[in-house]
C-alpha cells in the first residue's frame, strides 16, 4: 500500500537554514521533506547529543525511506469540477480550428486542447487549408507558456492599468493633432481584413496619421517588381506540383523563401510515378534545404547568380544581353536554361536575389514559358513591407516630426540594421507604444510596453492568399492582463463592442453568405480569385542593369534565416533552440559557414572531440563601413560556394530571455539596406568555440545499406534487384537473402492491427516539423547545450543528414569495398570523411524501428521493453532499472537515457522547471524520471485513442485515421502511418512497393519502419 509520507535522507535536512540542502535537492532530485511530522521538536533534536544506537536507527530509516521514495512518484491532487463545462470531457481532447500569422510564419491549424489547455499544434486538413505548420509553428504552443512573457502593461517600466494606457494614448493623439505632429502606426504585415479596416478608420479619424509596414526579413524587391508589372503589392503563390522542371536561382523555396510552405507541392512531383518525376536545378551560395533536395546543384556566389539569371533570360526569351560567366559554369547554366525552355509550361524559375531587376526577370521568364506553376491568381498577402517607407520613417523620427508612434508586431531595436538611428529617433518621439508579447528590446525603450496575448488567446482574421479568409480563435482564456492591439484601436476609434463582434461583421462582407458558425468551425473560407493581367515592362533594361552589377571586394556574406529560429521571434523557445539545424546538425548556436577551400587558406577548422562534441575556430567579420562582428563561431560547410560566407539571422537576443536562451550573435546589424548579401572581410580570431552538434553522435555512417539511392534512368530500365538489392548473409556456409533467415520464431501477426511507418527518402526535405511535433506529443525533455555535447540529446526522432563524396552514395560504398590494405584504408577513409566541394545530400528520419525481432527485448533483465501484437515495441517505464543494455544492443542507436530528472530541476531551467511551462505537457504520456530509458513509442496513445473512438462509435477504422505525431506533421507525404493488416491501406501498398527496404536489413531485426529508395533525376 502506498504512503503519502515524505521522508528525509540525512540529519542535515532537518536544518531549514542549511544552504547545502538546496544544492543536494538539485543534484539528488528529492523534494522538500516536512520532517517535523514524525521527528518531533526540531530545536530539541539539533541541540541534543545523538547516541550510536540512535544514529544507526536514523541511518537505517533513511536507507529504507530512500528505497520507498525510489519506487514512489510525488503525489499530485486533482480538484474536481463543481460545474463541469459541457464541452469538456476529462481525458478527451478537444480540437479547435484556427490560423496563425506572426508577420513571418503562417499556417491553417487545428489546436489540440486538454481540459482547457492547448498542448499541441496539428495541421488543418480541410479542403482549402493549404498552409501547414512548419517546425516553428509546431513549437509556438510552448511560447504561450513562456514565463518571461509581458504579463501586464507597463509605463516607464512600472505596471499600469489598461484604462491609463488608453487615456495616455488618447491624450497624445489630441496633443499631436493640436501641434501638427505626425502619428505613425508601425506594424508587421497584417494580412488581416478587419485590422486593416480598423487602421483605415483610425487614419480617417486622425488625418495626421499614417501606416508603415515593416518586415524584419524583407521581400521588398519581389514586391516592388510584382507591383511594377501587375499594380498590386503581393507575391506569387507558386504551385510546384504543376512543375516538371524547377530552376531556382538563390531561392530556398523549401526553407523560408517568401514565407515557405512550398514543400507539399514540390514533393508531389518528386515521387517517381509511371517512370516520371520532376527535375530540380539549384544555383546557390549557402547549402540550403532546397540545394540538398536538388538533382543538380551549382555552388556560386550571388554575383555569379545574377549573371546566370541573365543568361537563362537570354535563352528563354531569345534576348542577347552580354554576360560574364566562367566557361565551366556557363556550360552548366546553358544546359539548365535549354531544358527550362524545352519544358515550356511545365517549367518554372524562382529566384531569391534581393534585387528588383532580378525579380523582374523572374516574371519575364515565367511569362515567356507560360508557366503553369506561376499564377497571378490567389497571390500571397503575407509580405507587404516597404524598405523605402521604413527608411523614410527613421528620418522623420530623427527630424522630430513624429509625435506619437504606435508599434505592433515589430521589434526594430533588435531587427533593424540601423537600430541605433531608430533608437535616436525614438528619443525625439513624444510618446511611443510597443504592443508586444514580451518586454523585448523595443518595448524596453518605449514609453509604454503594452502586453498583448498570444495568438492562441486571441481573436483575429486573415487573408493569407487573395480569395481566402480564415479565422483565428482563442483556445484558452488569456493567462495574463493582456489586450489585443485591435481592441485598443477600437477604443481609440470610439467603436463599442468587442473585437469578436467587429470580426464577425467584417466576415459577413467577405464570405459570400457562408454562415459565421461554419467559417469558425472550418477555420477557413475559400472564395474565388481571378488572375490579374500585367502591364508592359522594360525587361531588357533590367537584364542589362543586372548583368552590369559588379561583385564586391573580399568575401560575399549571405544572410539567411535558419529552419529553427527563423527571424528570431521565438528565440525564447527551448524546443527550437535545441532543434538541430537540418544541414549542419548544430543546435544552440548561429555561426558563419565557410567553404573547405577558404577554411584551409585561413587556417579555420572543425574537430570532433572525445566526448562527441564539435569544436571550431572563431572569426571576425568586418563590413565595408567598418562594422565588426567579432568571435563568430565557424562551421566548415561542404557545398558552400568558394568566396562566400553564410550567417543566420534571429540569434543574439538578450531582452526577456532566460540566460540559457541568450545564445549566438545578432547578425541583423550586418543587414544593411535590407540587403541579404554584403561584402565583408573575413579573418581568423583566437580561441575555440564549443558547438552542440549531433552529427557525430549515434551515426550509422559506414554501413552501406543505410542510404539506398539510384537514378531515374536506372530505376526505369533495370530490375529492382539492381538498384534495391536484398542483402545477402551466410547460412550453413551458403549466401542467402537476409529476409529468408530468422533468429527467432515468428508469431502470427495477421490478427488485429499491425502498424507500420513508411518513410520515403524522395519526399523528405529535412524540414524538422516531425521532430518538434514529437517533442510536443510525447513530453520529450530539453537538456541544454552542455548535455547535447555529451551525446545526451533526448530527441526520440532524429533526421540524419548524409553527404556523399562521390557522385552517388553507392559510389561511396564501392570505393569503400575496393580498399586494399591498411595504408590504403586509412588514406581512403580520411578522404571520404571530407565531403566534396559540392556533395550529394540525403536526409533520413530515424526513430525506434519497432523491430519484430528486437535485440533490445532479449537483453532487458526486467522485461521493461517488450513487443506488442500490434507491432509496437513497448517501454514500461516503471519497470526500467536503467541498465542501458537495450541501448547497447540497439543497432539503430535510437534509445535515450534519462541521465537526470529534467522536470522541476533548476539545473535544467527550461519549460519543465516552472508550473506555467509544464502546462504544455500531454497528460496521456508519462514524464520520465532519472535512470529510465525512453524512445519512440510509435505514439501508442494516439493509436489506442483511435481504436477506442471507433469502438465507441461502432464502426471500422478507415485508412488514414491512424496517425503518429510525426506522420500527421509531415505534409510532403514522406511519412505514412497505418495498419498493414488492412490490405487496402496506403501503407500496405507501400510495403509491397519495389522501392521499399528496411534499415540494416542484413541484421535481421524485421523492423516495422520501412524506407523507400531515393531516386534522383540527374
Amino acid at each position: 500500500m502506498s504512503s503519502n509520507k515524505k521522508y528525509w535522507k540525512s540529519v542535515e535536512e532537518l536544518d531549514v537554514n542549511s544552504s547545502i540542502v538546496e544544492a543536494l535537492k538539485n543534484n539528488e532530485f528529492v523534494e522538500a521533506i516536512p520532517t517535523d511530522e514524525f521527528l518531533g521538536n526540531e530545536g530539541a533534536m539539533s541541540s541534543s547529543s545523538t547516541s550510536r544506537r540512535d544514529f544507526l536507527k536514523y541511518v537505517g530509516f533513511s536507507t529504507a525511506a530512500a528505497t520507498l521514495v525510489a519506487c514512489e512518484g510525488p503525489v499530485h491532487k486533482s480538484i474536481p469540477y463543481v460545474l463541469q463545462p459541457e464541452q469538456i470531457i476529462p481525458g478527451v481532447a478537444d480540437y479547435y480550428a484556427t490560423s496563425m500569422f506572426d508577420g513571418f510564419d503562417f499556417a491553417n491549424l487545428l489546436v489540440k486542447t486538454r481540459e482547457g489547455r492547448p498542448i499541441k499544434i496539428e495541421n488543418n486538413t480541410i479542403s482549402g487549408a493549404k498552409f501547414a505548420a512548419n517546425a516553428r509553428v509546431h513549437a509556438s504552443v510552448l511560447s504561450l507558456y513562456d514565463s518571461m512573457r509581458l504579463k501586464e502593461p507597463k509605463m516607464e517600466g512600472k505596471p499600469v492599468a489598461w484604462s491609463n494606457v488608453t487615456a495616455k494614448i488618447n491624450s497624445s493623439l489630441v496633443d499631436a493633432k493640436a501641434k501638427g505632429g505626425q502619428v505613425v502606426l508601425l506594424t508587421n504585415t497584417l494580412a488581416s481584413p478587419s485590422t486593416e479596416k480598423l487602421i483605415a478608420e483610425f487614419i480617417a479619424k486622425n488625418p495626421n496619421a499614417k501606416h508603415v509596414v515593416y518586415d524584419a526579413v524583407s521581400s521588398s524587391a519581389a514586391l516592388d517588381a510584382f507591383e511594377t508589372v501587375y499594380g498590386e503589392r503581393a507575391l506569387v503563390d507558386y504551385d510546384f506540383s504543376q512543375a516538371g522542371l524547377i530552376v531556382s536561382v538563390g531561392a530556398d523555396f523549401l526553407g523560408d523563401w517568401q514565407g515557405g510552405g512550398y514543400d507539399t507541392g514540390f514533393a508531389q512531383g518528386r515521387i517517381p510515378k509511371n517512370g516520371k518525376m520532376s527535375r530540380h536545378f539549384q544555383l546557390e551560395a549557402n547549402m540550403t534545404l532546397s540545394g540538398a533536395a536538388a538533382d543538380k546543384r551549382l555552388a556560386m556566389s550571388t554575383a555569379v547568380q545574377k549573371q546566370a539569371l541573365v543568361q537563362i533570360y537570354n535563352i528563354v526569351t531569345g534576348s542577347n544581353v552580354s554576360v560574364t560567366l566562367d566557361a565551366t559554369v556557363k556550360a552548366e547554366v546553358v544546359k539548365a536554361a535549354n531544358q527550362l525552355k524545352m519544358a515550356g509550361a511545365q517549367g518554372v524559375l524562382v529566384s531569391g536575389i534581393q534585387d528588383k531587376n532580378a525579380q523582374l526577370l523572374v516574371i519575364a521568364i515565367n511569362n515567356a514559358l507560360s508557366s503553369a506553376a506561376f499564377s497571378t491568381a490567389g497571390t500571397r498577402q503575407i509580405r507587404k513591407g516597404s524598405n523605402e517607407k521604413v527608411a523614410q520613417l527613421i528620418n522623420e523620427m530623427k527630424s522630430g516630426s513624429v509625435h506619437t508612434l504606435l508599434m505592433s508586431g515589430v521589434n526594430p531595436i533588435y531587427t533593424l540594421a540601423d537600430s541605433a538611428s531608430f533608437a535616436d529617433g525614438l528619443k525625439k518621439v513624444k510618446m511611443s507604444v510597443a504592443f508586444s508579447l514580451k518586454e523585448d528590446e523595443t518595448a524596453l525603450v518605449s514609453t509604454i510596453a503594452a502586453a498583448v496575448p498570444h495568438y492562441l488567446e486571441s481573436w483575429g482574421d486573415l487573408s493569407l492568399t487573395k480569395g481566402t479568409y480564415s479565422i483565428t480563435q482563442p483556445t484558452i482564456r488569456p493567462l495574463f492582463d493582456t489586450k489585443q492591439f485591435q481592441d485598443v484601436l477600437m477604443s481609440l476609434n470610439g467603436i463599442g463592442g468587442t473585437y469578436y463582434d467587429y470580426i464577425k461583421g467584417t466576415a459577413a462582407g467577405v464570405t459570400d453568405g457562408a454562415g459565421w458558425n461554419k467559417v469558425l468551425h472550418d477555420g477557413i473560407f475559400v472564395g474565388g480569385s481571378v488572375a490579374i493581367s500585367g502591364a508592359a515592362a522594360d525587361y531588357n533594361s533590367a537584364a542589362s542593369t543586372l548583368a552590369s552589377a559588379k561583385a564586391g571586394s573580399g568575401f560575399e556574406l549571405n544572410l539567411y534565416t535558419k529552419t529553427g529560429l527563423g527571424d528570431g521571434q521565438q528565440a525564447a523557445n527551448p524546443w527550437l533552440q535545441e532543434f538541430p539545424d537540418p544541414i549542419t546538425r548544430v543546435s544552440w548556436d548561429n555561426y558563419v559557414t565557410v567553404s573547405n577551400a577558404d577554411a584551409k587558406e585561413l587556417e579555420l577548422s572543425n574537430e570532433i572531440v572525445a566526448n562527441g562534441g564539435l569544436n571550431g575556430s572563431y572569426a571576425t567579420i568586418t563590413t565595408a563601413d567598418g562594422l565588426k562582428l567579432e568571435n563568430v563561431p565557424v562551421i566548415v560547410q561542404p557545398g558552400q560556394a568558394v568566396g562566400t560566407l553564410g550567417l543566420a539571422l534571429g540569434y543574439g537576443r538578450k531582452a526577456a530571455l532566460k540566460e540559457e536562451m541568450q545564445v549566438g550573435l545578432n547578425a541583423y546589424g550586418l543587414y544593411k539596406g535590407f540587403n541579404d548579401v554584403q561584402s565583408v572581410t573575413f579573418e581568423r580570431a583566437n580561441g575555440t568555440h564549443e558547438f552542440a552538434c549531433v552529427q557525430g553522435q549515434k551515426t550509422l555512417m559506414g554501413r552501406g545499406d543505410i542510404i539506398k539511392e539510384t537514378t531515374l534512368e536506372i530505376f526505369n530500365t533495370a530490375d529492382a534487384e539492381v538498384w534495391n538489392p536484398v542483402p545477402m548473409v551466410s547460412l550453413d556456409h551458403e549466401e542467402v537473402k537476409s529476409t529468408t533467415v530468422d533468429l527467432w520464431d515468428s508469431f502470427d501477426r495477421s490478427v488485429g492491427h499491425h502498424f507500420n511507418l513508411s518513410i520515403d527518402l524522395n519526399a523528405c526535405t529535412g524540414c524538422g516539423a516531425c521532430v518538434i511535433a514529437c517533442h510536443a506529443e510525447n513530453n520529450v525533455p530539453v537538456v541544454g547545450k552542455s548535455e547535447i555535447r555529451r551525446s545526451r540529446d533526448m530527441h526520440w526522432l532524429r533526421i540524419d543528414r548524409y553527404y556523399s563524396s562521390e557522385s552517388t552514395f553507392e559510389g561511396d560504398n564501392e570505393r569503400k569495398e575496393n580498399i586494399a590494405g591498411l595504408s590504403s584504408s586509412l588514406s581512403t577513409f580520411n578522404e571520404m570523411e571530407k565531403a566534396g566541394d559540392n556533395p550529394q545530400v540525403a536526409f533520413q528520419p530515424v526513430m525506434c524501428q519497432h523491430c519484430n525481432h528486437a535485440p533490445c527485448e532479449t537483453v532487458c533483465p526486467v522485461a521493461a521493453t517488450s513487443h506488442s501484437r500490434q507491432g509496437q515495441n513497448h517501454m514500461a517505464y516503471n519497470r526500467c532499472v536503467g541498465t542501458r543494455y537495450c541501448a547497447n544492443n540497439c543497432p539503430y542507436k535510437v534509445r535515450r537515457f534519462n541521465w537526470f530528472l529534467y522536470n522541476g530541476n533548476s539545473e535544467f531551467d527550461f519549460h519543465m522547471n516552472d508550473d506555467l511551462g509544464r502546462m504544455v505537457l500531454n497528460p496521456d504520456v508519462n514524464v520520465r524520471s532519472r535512470g529510465v530509458m525512453e524512445k519512440c513509442s510509435m505514439c501508442i496513445q494516439m493509436t489506442q485513442a483511435t481504436i477506442l473512438k471507433a469502438k465507441r462509435e461502432g464502426r471500422t477504422i478507415v485508412d488514414g485515421e491512424f496517425q503518429t505525431a510525426c506522420s500527421s506533421a509531415c505534409t510532403t507525404g514522406a511519412m505514412i502511418f497505418g495498419d498493414v493488416n488492412d490490405k487496402e491501406s496506403h501503407v500496405a501498398n507501400l510495403l509491397e512497393d519495389e522501392r521499399m527496404y528496411h534499415l540494416l536489413e542484413h541484421v535481421g531485426t524485421k523492423p516495422n519502419v520501412i524506407y523507400h529508395v531515393k531516386v534522383r533525376n540527374t
